[in-house]
């Protein structure tokens, strides 16, 4: 008999809490073989705590690590001194970090100071330059070099890692669980108007998110000047609802350019449910997120990504999303596309979802179990 194997869960932002839930959940199936420890940081406190909520996850441990205006460095020194006594003292057999975060390199690095195994959750990403994003594109290649189980979303994340030499035994292809994620929720009832007010089931509704540190500045403004020219001149056939993101730099030219348009509504960030239920409404999306870009094409909404490069190229090659920039000319002519085009949105609306099929946390806790000898078959792939 096995002793219970010591699965480390740490993650600390909405994304990365959305993508491990239904791994953690997945553990919990198997009570007598594997033990979960939840150490959050806490990196996006409230948006963290909703998501917590809402999937019924109580942490073991939270570091509480944001300040603030805390520097990146601040962060990622919180998160290795405050991880340090939980590795200790838990014992884990293997740490489970999600994506590119400063949480998940933090968390990848001080597994290998306590030489514990480690495992990647969507690995692979890649853009190619490691200023776009930043600092995620290098957390994410630094993270690989630690990293002894890499869980792959997808074929080109595959690739990405075997031309960076890593071993094609230590490499598994098992979708990306944020499909297993909105799979579990999508369905639930929600009276969305409880959590935003003013919506006009009449009108077709844009949702947009913007978040990005390169969407500061000069591509801010530019995103909100095109969402104002569309506004006007679409004044009786469109919508956009913008739930504000919560740094004072974004919010501050979002409501000098957009506040006092009738047709855009500006909320306060939504919890994961209710978010969720916003993207099912919305005709399309406008976006830099990337966790947006894999759930959309889910429930068949069209993407334009306002970024100059993404790490997500499936979804354009599946023609699900489309790569605008953050030019404000580029930005209008794509939604005139989509508002005045039908064909386009059709082809675009009912293109295949290239990110899973709602098994990667079956899968990824699969290859855990084989790992570690308590299966002896390795998880078929996702295809």
């Amino acid at each position: 008999m096995f002793p219970k194997l010591r699965i480390m869960f740490v993650f600390g932002t909405r994304p990365e809490a959305v993508k491990m839930a239904p791994i953690i959940k997945e553990v919990e199936k198997f009570p007598d073989m594997l033990e979960s420890i939840v150490v959050v940081t806490g990196q996006h406190r409230q948006m963290l705590d909703q998501v917590l909520e809402t999937f019924d996850i109580k942490p073991d441990y939270d570091l509480c690590i944001m300040e603030e205006s805390q520097s990146i460095s601040q962060i990622v020194a919180r998160c290795l001194n405050g991880l340090e006594g939980i590795i200790l003292r838990e014992h884990p057999d293997i740490v489970l970090v999600q994506g590119d975060t400063s949480t998940a390199f933090s968390a990848a690095l001080s597994a290998f100071y306590h030489k514990k195994t480690l495992g990647h959750v969507e690995a692979g990403l890649r853009t190619g330059d490691k200023f776009e994003p930043y600092p995620e594109e290098m957390n994410r290649r630094l993270t690989s070099n630690l990293t002894d189980l890499h869980f792959a979303p997808t074929k080109m994340a595959v690739q990405n890692l075997r031309s960076e030499g890593f071993a094609k035994n230590h490499i598994y292809l098992t979708g990306n669980p944020v499909i297993d994620a909105i799979k579990m929720v999508v369905d639930k009832p929600y009276d969305l108007s409880k959590m935003v007010k003013g919506i006009d089931k009449n009108k077709k509704m844009i949702l947009v998110t913007v978040h990005r540190r390169e969407s500061f500045g000069a591509p801010m403004r530019d995103i909100c000047e095109a969402i104002k020219e569309i506004s006007l001149s679409y004044i009786d056939q469109v919508q956009f609802v913008l739930p504000q993101h919560k740094n004072p730099t974004v919010r501050e030219t979002v409501s000098e350019i957009l506040g006092d348009l009738n047709n855009v509504v500006l909320c306060e960030p939504l919890d994961y449910l209710p978010f969720v239920k916003l993207m099912d409404a919305a005709y399309f999306i406008l976006t830099d997120s990337g966790g947006i870009q894999e759930e959309a094409p889910l429930i068949g909404k069209p993407v334009l990504v306002i970024r100059e490069k993404t790490e997500r190229p499936e979804a354009i090659m599946a023609g699900t999303s489309k790569l605008v920039g953050v030019k404000k000319d580029n930005i209008i002519n794509e939604i005139k596309l989509l508002l005045d085009k039908p064909a386009h949105y059709e082809k675009m609306s009912k293109a295949s979802n290239p990110y899973g099929d709602g098994k990667a946390s079956e899968r990824i806790v699969g290859a855990v179990m084989h790992h570690f000898g308590f299966t002896d078959k390795r998880p078929e792939e996702f295809s």
